[in-house]
């Protein structure tokens, strides 16, 4: 059987992204993810709608694990958001509330263009804190 190209692309660029990309790519994967679940939301697709926000809960609780609760006050700030954000989402998926979905939608895309300008300033040797996540490999 062969393999589909694009699977392989995919599974390629996670194999191969730093540490700060791949965090990058979890937030993108969110951020489809709660677009798709808006969108089923508002079409009254209630199976897709619960598979959808489940599969940005899966990126949040990485997110949790991934934490070095070791570094303080940081990773326990975003543990906090990390934990209201999966809270939002339970009640968005009981309610099926599209407004309750995006605004975890916002509140996500404002921490991945955070962690993007951090990647930035890592990669020109810029001092940036990980945020109490470990993103060595």
């Amino acid at each position: 059987m062969q393999a589909n190209p694009y699977n392989t692309y995919k599974q390629t660029s996670v194999e191969t992204a730093s540490p700060e990309r791949l965090v990058i790519m979890l937030y993108d994967g969110a951020l489809k993810f709660l677009r798709i679940a808006r969108e089923a939301v508002e079409n009254r697709n209630i199976e897709e709608a619960n598979r959808y926000i489940c599969k940005t809960q899966d990126i949040i609780n990485e997110f949790i694990v991934s934490l070095d609760m070791n570094t303080g006050e940081i990773a326990i700030n975003l543990r906090n958001i990390y934990d209201f954000w999966n809270r939002m989402l339970i009640e968005a998926n009981i309610k099926k509330d599209p407004v309750l979905i995006e605004k975890v939608m916002e509140q996500v895309q404002e921490m991945r263009d955070t962690w993007a300008e951090a990647a930035l300033k890592y990669k020109s040797g810029q001092p940036t804190a990980a945020g109490g996540v470990n993103i060595e490999g």
